[in-house]
């Protein structure tokens, strides 16, 4: 007798989908829902997955890519069809260039609309490709495990990085009996490979050669996991080490053998660069001169096989997982009675030229004239913050300064702006991170430190962050604009009798925007600070709230800038 339909149990498509990102491992979900995806937010929470509902699809692709980096597994951004979808592609690009896993699904109108201008169509599996490792639309409910799975698994494997499932509102719905739908197995996490041993035999010589050896410890790095291996590869043999952005609290800031604050002359003089997962890109000036010595050899140490040789042709090329490469070379025969000495030439140059850039940072920390500038702000901000915290910033100087005088010790506890110098991260980071700590790490605290310009992208994310009680400390750094801005006389003076789209300049914001009082309205607590006196007391305030968001709003010089740079911030070609 054939089995009565009664006796079956059914799901529809968006629960089969829940239930395969849950067995894949995805705990968090962020985006906002809407149609075809109104159920499917409540199906994931049903299921066991954390949903956070944001205020823009951008802000939730950022915020579920720092997931995956912080984790090294993905988390979901939803979305709904056309306009929401697109919104994301920022996300995407974002999650792209940084190398972290991400999954965007949104919803799609029905199947049997397609090509009759339905409610938001949109061409979305197409437009997905150039943002994405592997874009698909499942044929059938029955086959949604399956291309989950493969999104999760190419996501994290090789270079992780975004993926894309396109979910029409009809697949969504339509019911199927739960015993027809396809099993997959748990996608394990990558695999760690080793270099060729000849290849790591060959770094080893180059390096013991060197008379003036650098480590780059880059972002790469900090996602593999890498931080006991390297400590002792650069402790074991002897070597100066400089962090990018991201890659900082692989080692912490304050180790003696940290050279950030000689950097340009570190980077300019090195004879042997060994590169631990990080690109010879715009941050490290395509490896090329005058940024480094003409004759400069790369040692270069990279998960995915096309980096290498990448902008320019190191001399050595390690393809494998930072972590395992870097235990390899620790077990290298070579290094084992190899240690680059202390009393070095090298490291006599690296050291002068740290004391000199400290010098000179040291007279604007010691600046208290008032409206404040960055360094003496970030002074007072450096003293306060527990060193286990994790750091999200963005902004030109805010940023910039921000690098070199907030310290990290510990790793992947600093997000910025990345790869692709992308504005508008910090909140959607912040609430990642918030929630990363309150699920994984209790007590650890997320200080987002952002500049008027950058928080202006996603400030609403703050209603976010009260409604799920996420103890953010927010610090803007409010200059009145974008790189510099103008005082309340000069702006009044030049809106007064002209037309202000004319006379404003396009870097010029509201002078003195109470970004205090957005976060206040929000029954959250906001400070102005407008000495370095205001700014202690008010951080102290903020670091004790431990049940919601707070914000300082801290007043800056408009035409405060960072130090003098030996060379400019982006290096453009001569040709």
């Amino acid at each position: 007798m054939a089995e009565s339909s009664s006796s079956k149990t059914l799901h529809d498509g968006g629960r089969v989908l829940a239930l395969a990102l849950k067995r894949q491992g995805v705990d968090y979900a962020f985006g906002i829902v809407g149609f075809p995806v109104i159920e499917l937010g409540s199906t994931l929470q049903d299921v066991g997955i954390k949903f956070i509902g944001m205020r823009n699809e951008q802000a939730a692709s950022y915020a579920a890519s720092a997931i995956g980096y912080l984790t090294g597994r993905p988390a979901v951004c939803l979305t709904v069809s056309g306009p929401g979808l697109i919104n994301a592609l920022s996300g995407m690009a974002n999650a792209k260039e940084n190398s972290w896993p991400l999954i965007v699904i949104a919803g799609a109108s029905d199947t049997d609309q397609d090509g009759m201008n339905a409610f938001q169509e949109w061409p979305q599996v197409e437009s997905c490709r150039l943002y994405a490792k592997f874009t698909a639309r499942p044929d059938s409910v029955e086959r949604i495990p399956f291309f989950v799975e493969k999104a999760v698994r190419t996501s994290i494997c090789g270079r992780p990085g975004p993926v894309y499932l396109d979910m029409p509102g009809s697949l969504l719905n339509t019911q199927v009996d739960a015993s027809t739908v396809w099993p997959t197995s748990v996608c394990s996490d990558p695999q760690r490979p080793l270099a060729d041993p000849v290849n790591v035999e060959q770094a080893c010589e180059l390096l013991v050669k060197a008379e003036r050896p650098l480590v780059i410890i880059g972002k790469g790095a900090a996602y593999s996991c890498a931080e006991t291996e390297i400590l002792q590869f650069v402790e074991q043999l002897g070597l100066p080490y400089l962090p990018s952005p991201m890659g900082k609290g692989v080692i912490p800031d304050n180790h003696p053998q940290c050279v950030i604050a000689a950097r340009s002359k570190a980077l300019q003089n090195a004879d042997v660069v060994v590169l631990l997962g990080a690109r010879l890109n715009w941050i490290l000036h395509f490896g090329l001169p005058p940024r480094y010595s003409g004759d400069v050899k790369v040692i270069q140490v990279d998960i995915c096989a096309e980096e290498l040789h990448n902008n320019s042709k190191c001399c050595v090329g390690l393809h494998g997982d930072i972590k395992a490469v870097v235990k390899q070379m620790n077990l290298a025969p070579k290094l084992q009675h190899y240690k680059f000495p202390a009393t070095s030439l090298w490291w006599k140059t690296l050291k002068e030229k740290i004391n000199l850039n400290m010098q000179v940072v040291a007279q604007s920390v010691n600046n208290e004239s008032i409206p404040m500038n960055f360094y003496c702000a970030f002074n007072v901000v450096q003293k306060l913050l527990p060193k286990d915290c994790i750091i999200v910033s963005e902004g030109a100087s805010t940023m910039d300064i921000g690098r070199s005088m907030l310290s990290n010790y510990l790793p992947r506890h600093r997000l910025d702006a990345g790869s692709f110098g992308t504005m508008g991260v910090g909140p959607g980071f912040a609430i990642a991170a918030a929630l990363y700590c309150r699920d994984m790490e209790p007590n650890k605290r997320v200080v987002c430190v952002e500049g008027d310009s950058a928080i202006g992208f996603s400030i609403m994310e703050l209603e976010t962050a009260a409604r799920y009680k996420l103890p953010i400390v927010f610090i803007v750094m409010n200059n009145n604009g974008i790189g510099f801005g103008a005082d309340s006389e000069l702006f009044d003076a030049l809106t007064a009798d002209s037309d202000a789209t004319i006379s404003l300049q396009p870097t010029f914001l509201s002078p003195q925007c109470r970004y205090d009082r957005i976060i206040q309205a929000l029954n959250c607590p906001g400070y102005l600070a407008k000495t370095p006196t205001d700014l202690d007391s008010a951080l102290r305030l903020c670091l004790q709230t431990t049940d919601r968001p707070s914000l300082v709003n801290v007043l800056i010089d408009p035409m405060a800038m960072r130090k003098q740079q030996e060379f400019e911030w982006l290096t453009r070609s001569n040709l």
